[in-house]
């Protein structure tokens, strides 16, 4: 494992009461390896819809994530791969994840830990952190505070890099600045609300890309998130008036498929 850098770096904005309070926000800075290299990641659960949520809400992050649904197709994947952090559900089909933590440290392997788990009680939760785990979420939880967990972990125990050229995305004339939290097309200033910017964001993170109601709610809303399916399509038409209004369109919608930014021509 190499030796620690930490960038400065500036602290996520805090998501308002109400009906923003689902939205996730992100520190404006990047993690990667001193060499340049992406954050590793490896994930561990025997549920395949959670591990490809997390897998796709982690690499979001610009981080290189592997996946394994078995306590020993985990312990020969970090064996392999030598992760970063690892995040690991304790009830595995096989071994549990006690149990690849004990072979893990057996084998000077000082990792971080992040136990993800539906058991929630005090012993539990004493158990995996006495074993030799770093941190501990329980099901269901909330994408950002497992990517916020994750990312303290990270910083304690690896080498990262704040990416500095990272900070503005822009797709035609439209600018959006993560850093600052201001949106622009051609000269026009745009103002959003906190769910109205992280959903643009996405979009154009993924600009001429089809992303789907369920890709949005997944990364734009929390894991556990139980409102109306119905809330992308509000809140897309809320960034159409403020985005597209009076000037050629940008955001389009394939029917049946899902939403896409993209220039105009």
């Amino acid at each position: 494992m190499a030796t620690v850098q930490e960038p400065s770096a500036q602290a996520g904005q805090k998501t308002p009461a109400g009906p923003e309070a689902g939205v996730r926000s992100r520190a404006s800075t990047r993690l990667q390896r001193l060499d340049g290299s992406p954050v590793r990641v490896v994930v561990v659960d025997d549920e395949a819809s959670l591990t490809d949520l997390l897998t796709m809400a982690l690499r979001y992050e610009g981080w290189d994530v592997r996946a394994a649904n078995e306590g020993r197709a985990a312990i020969s994947l970090i064996r392999e791969f030598k992760p970063d952090v690892v995040v690991l559900d304790i009830m595995l089909p096989d071994i549990d994840g006690m149990k690849v933590l004990q072979r893990l440290r057996a084998d000077g392997r000082d990792v971080p830990i992040l136990f993800l788990t539906a058991k929630d009680s005090l012993e539990d939760r004493i158990g995996g952190l006495t074993a030799g785990g770093d941190d501990y979420v329980t099901k269901p939880f909330s994408l950002e505070e497992l990517v916020a967990r994750l990312r303290g972990l990270i910083r304690r125990s690896t080498a990262v890099l704040a990416e500095t050229d990272d900070t503005i995305l822009q797709v035609g004339d439209l600018v959006l600045d993560e850093e600052s939290y201001e949106v622009r097309r051609g000269e026009r200033q745009i103002d959003l609300t906190a769910t109205e910017f992280e959903l643009l964001r996405y979009l154009m993170r993924n600009p001429r890309r089809v992303m789907s109601r369920s890709q949005i709610l997944d990364r734009v809303w929390s894991y556990d998130f139980g409102g109306r399916a119905s809330i992308v399509e509000i809140y897309i038409s809320y960034l159409r008036k403020k985005i597209d209004a009076g000037e050629a369109p940008m955001i389009h919608t394939v029917r049946g498929v899902g939403y896409m930014i993209k220039a105009p021509r």
